[in-house]
């Protein structure tokens, strides 16, 4: 608790002990937070299933840890190629890399 304290970290999820009513201002920061998380899970769930993040099959930590980064500079590459290629032919085109 004190780590997140001292590094301003706001820990969002229900208060350990007794339950106090929560404000209004608590109640629409959760929420928030809840779509930040949501969004951010979702984009391991699209590494997971385009990317091949759930096959990595690294023994050691360091190559574990660039086979991860690997991955999402592949997803980071086809978002901007995915960019690109809609200012140049218009809101028509995506391309969707699939690992095998």
């Amino acid at each position: 608790m004190e780590f997140c304290k001292e590094r301003n970290i706001r820990i969002s999820g229900p208060k350990l002990g007794r339950p106090v009513k929560e404000s209004n201002a608590d109640k629409c920061q959760a929420y928030k937070d809840s779509g930040v998380r949501n969004a951010v899970e979702g984009k391991f769930g699209i590494g997971k299933i385009a990317y091949g993040l759930r096959r990595i099959m690294a023994k050691l930590r360091y190559t574990s840890e660039t086979v991860i980064n690997l991955a999402f500079l592949a997803m980071n590459l086809v978002r901007r190629l995915n960019i690109i290629l809609r200012v140049i032919f218009g809101w028509r085109i995506e391309i969707i890399l699939v690992a095998f």
